[in-house]
């Protein structure tokens, strides 16, 4: 397995919340959760299929010498096998779609949901380190 050299990273007011909606809508799974003596989740790990990893933690002013970030700020894209029922995974747990399942004129198929927090999520087939091969 080769080990991902970027590590998209979204910040959110409720990670706990962002973690348990993402892991039932999109199917994305916990991987590591650091939380501080008050319970605030400043790092989390939410694996995805063969190796994908997307970051997230709590959103901060700058004031805890992390870097000051919004939520709802994030845009990301995630390969699916079979976007028609990760499309119906994530209808049934109430994601706002963005824009409905569809083909597109490159040969993808695919959607965009936003989460609870205003971040845009994409799901296709496209796989764009295999599109110049």
């Amino acid at each position: 397995m080769v080990l991902p050299t970027i590590y998209p990273a979204v910040r959110y007011d409720d990670p706990r919340a962002a973690i348990e909606w993402l892991v039932k809508a999109f199917g994305l799974t916990e991987h590591f959760v650091a939380a501080d003596p008050n319970g605030t989740i400043h790092h989390a790990e939410l694996a995805w299929g063969d190796g994908g990893m997307v970051m997230l933690g709590a959103t901060s002013d700058g004031s805890d010498g992390r870097l000051a970030a919004p939520t709802g700020a994030a845009l990301l894209y995630l390969v699916v096998d079979d976007p028609d029922a990760h499309y119906e995974r994530a209808v049934a747990a109430g994601a706002t779609i963005e824009q409905p399942l569809k083909d597109e004129d490159y040969g993808s198929r695919g959607y965009t949901a936003r989460d609870p927090e205003g971040n845009l999520w994409s799901f296709g087939t496209y796989q764009p380190a295999k599109a110049g091969a």
